[in-house]
């Protein structure tokens, strides 16, 4: 997988998702001690917003209710998300399946988000997303 001369497409830190213990203990902290808005709020799962960023995708913190216990014997990171463009999109999904990787497709159209899911060598989730706003149209 060494690619030296290759230049990255990712542009820029689309979310950072944390596993929770305590969904609403968690989301009032980030929403109202440090003052995130809520972009969307799911049984499991709160979006917030932390800044506007590339291509039309918000930079995001998502907080997971994933129904396993937290504690330092376990992570308490979910995925991390790489922004990546919308012109990008085919050509990774193709390049990293050509690298042998798993790629799951997602389109999350009540954002307009289209996300590439696989894993990295000691199986921590990561996410390559890009805005399309030809979605949920």
């Amino acid at each position: 997988m060494d690619q030296p001369d290759r230049q990255s497409p990712i542009k820029a830190l689309g979310e950072v998702a944390l596993r929770v213990n305590n969904l609403s203990g968690m989301k009032h902290f980030y929403q109202d001690v440090l003052g995130l808005e809520v972009l969307g709020e799911f049984p499991t799962a709160v979006l917030l917003k932390i800044a506007e960023d590339y291509g039309g995708h918000t930079q995001v913190l998502g907080l997971f209710d994933r129904s396993v216990a937290v504690g330092p014997e376990r992570t308490t990171v979910d995925h991390i998300a790489f922004t990546i463009a919308l012109n990008d999109y085919e050509s990774e999904k193709k390049r990293l399946e050509g690298l042998g990787l798993a790629v799951e497709v997602n389109d999350h159209k009540w954002v307009k988000w289209r996300s590439l899911y696989f894993h990295d060598p000691e199986g921590n989730e990561v996410e390559f997303v890009c805005f399309d706003p030809s979605l949920g149209q």
